[in-house]
């Protein structure tokens, strides 16, 4: 997951902070995120987000209803879990669009 991925996922959170700039503690949060999110001290919320995203990335045939059910575990509605993959899978569209058009993004 890149950046802006990870950005967008973090924010999609619905107790997410809506800062239009980024401050430096959150973009360490971020790197820490990118790096490894399992030990980035997420809190339960978006620890248990992160992981159905990433299982819904990698494996997405493997995404079972308790996977779903640990996203509720930890207050998530029927309408977070629906835009929280809805937000993994448009990213998982878009990059394969780019990837499959031989698009080069610019730096910056």
């Amino acid at each position: 997951m890149g950046a802006s991925g990870a950005r967008a996922l973090l924010a999609s959170a619905p107790d997410a902070g809506r800062d239009e700039d980024p401050n430096p503690a959150a973009e360490r949060a971020i790197e820490a995120v990118l790096e490894d999110f399992e030990t980035a001290g997420l809190d339960a919320r978006r620890l248990a987000m992160l992981r159905y995203t990433d299982k819904l990335t990698v494996s997405p045939a493997s995404v079972r209803r308790e996977d779903v059910e640990a996203l509720r575990a930890v207050g998530f509605g029927d309408a977070d879990v629906l835009a929280i993959a809805e937000v993994a899978a448009y990213y998982a569209y878009a990059n394969r669009i780019v990837d499959g058009l031989g698009v080069e993004l610019e730096e910056g």
